[in-house]
């Protein structure tokens, strides 16, 4: 016989919404083991005391943001019908099921007015990150940092042109220093000062959004984008800092000033990094080398002008200060330059009845010039550590790390295009990300099903780790 189940939508029943929420639910694991006790603490100072409406509680509200990035929902409105529908998000915002859903616009008003020019979502960021510390899910003594590209909400053909200034260097006052001391220990004259020139380029500057950056890179897709610069701890891959510039930012620029600013704001003491081959500048490894930490870089391919001798042929003798050819010739030093770098030059005379002269260089004056920079001596003690078997062995855990980081964002928390426009709003969103990426390794202890991150390795930092 069949029967009609049509009247059941109209039959009252007595239920429990706490019944009605599986136990093993995500929702419930993130309620049990953070603590968003800190939020309303957090804004209370960007609320009105003593005049207004009753304002809705913002732990609710964060909570409604948290909403859309576990679970990659990228339109507001869309998140306020899924939390209309959604039994477990009215148990874990605290509602009934009759009680109404905030407005979507109340999150984008807060966002526009209250939380504009405030810190506060890297404010609840950092929180979380103090909280996993206090779970001992961070070491904060080994940590892997890069970068990657999220398109931007900009058309790539609507640009125009303009000439930006270039960054400027932190580092450049060191090295002024640096190339001081040089000349002097090399009996040459100082450099005449001269005044500060303010280099200019030409970028395109997005009509739609011009805080974006127009990206072009080998292997990466060209167009308007932003660029996310975190950093993980190997210990559990839990985030520990998130920064986000214009797609055209080189990785090497933020990170010495966000590797001191973990040190500062978590108390870090940082023994290890691993870093990509875009991190091989001569001012980090210099950074690294005075703050006494092991740093793992990959190897940058230079590729020279194809039939000449690659620099590497060139052995350099520290102890007379001399390079010398692959046919022993030994090429002196000349002068250093205002960049930083020693120049090495070869005897003309010497060199142009040389039979290795077609493959050595291709200069009218029959002239070899080989150049070393100033802080050459911390790249090569990277390069070293690059070739150790602990830093052979620390390197394979980027993939396993920072590299599983990312994706996890991009597949799993709609972190692979930008929701909304202008520096602000992309920062919020990387912020919030990382954010409940790190609740979620909270709550999920590493090992359980449905656990996505990473266990400890087991190489010579294990220690360092724990």
């Amino acid at each position: 016989m069949l029967r009609s189940h049509r009247d059941k939508q109209q039959s009252f029943e007595l239920v429990s919404l706490e019944e009605l929420v599986p136990q093993d639910h995500l929702l419930r694991k993130v309620d049990k083991y953070i603590d968003f006790s800190f939020i309303h603490e957090k804004v209370s100072p960007l609320y009105c005391t003593d005049n207004g409406r009753p304002a809705i509680d913002p732990t609710v509200l964060f909570k409604m943001i948290f909403l859309g990035y576990f679970y990659g929902i990228r339109s507001e409105r869309q998140l306020e019908r899924e939390i209309q529908t959604n039994l477990a998000y009215r148990w874990f915002l605290g509602l009934g099921l009759t009680d109404k859903v905030p407005d979507h616009t109340t999150i984008s008003w807060n966002r526009r007015t209250r939380f504009k020019d405030t810190t506060i979502f890297q404010d609840i960021f950092d929180e979380i990150v103090l909280q996993a510390i206090s779970h001992r899910m961070v070491g904060g003594r080994v940590l892997v940092t890069d970068s990657t590209h999220v398109k931007a909400n900009a058309n790539k053909h609507q640009y125009t042109k303009e000439r930006v200034l270039q960054n400027t260097k932190d580092y450049m006052d060191e090295l002024n220093v640096a190339v001081k001391e040089d000349r002097r220990n090399h009996g040459k004259k100082p450099l005449k000062s001269r005044e500060e020139v303010n280099e200019e380029k030409e970028v395109k500057v997005s009509k739609t959004d011009p805080d974006s950056g127009y990206m072009i890179r080998d292997g990466k897709p060209e167009g308007f984008f932003y660029l996310d610069h975190r950093t993980v701890d190997m210990k559990y891959n839990l985030i520990t800092d998130v920064h986000v510039t214009a797609g055209n930012v080189h990785d090497s620029v933020p990170y010495l000033s966000r590797l001191d600013r973990q040190r500062e704001r978590f108390g870090f003491q940082v023994e290890a990094v691993a870093l990509d081959s875009g991190y091989l500048t001569t001012p980090i490894c210099r950074g690294l080398q005075n703050r006494k930490i092991f740093a793992v870089i990959a190897h940058r391919r230079f590729h020279p002008r194809q039939g000449l001798f690659p620099k590497w042929k060139f052995e350099y003798d520290a102890k007379c200060n001399v390079y010398r050819c692959p046919a022993q010739q030994e090429l002196p030093y000349r002068t250093t330059d205002r960049k930083g770098y020693r120049q090495y030059a070869s005897d003309p005379v010497q060199c142009r009845h040389c039979p290795l002269l077609d493959r050595c260089t291709q200069s009218r004056n029959h002239r070899k010039v080989v150049t070393r920079h100033v802080w050459e001596d911390s790249k090569e003690w990277v390069r070293s550590n690059r070739l150790s078997p602990s830093g052979k062995q620390l390197y394979r855990k980027r993939k396993e790390t920072i590299e599983r980081s990312f994706a996890d964002a991009k597949e799993l928390h709609g972190f692979r295009y930008c929701r909304l426009r202008g520096l602000p709003n992309i920062k919020e969103q990387a912020l919030m990300t990382a954010a409940v990426q790190n609740m979620k390794k909270i709550a999920i202890p590493p090992g359980s099903p449905g656990e996505t991150g990473v266990t400890p390795c087991s190489s010579r930092y294990q220690t360092i780790m724990m």
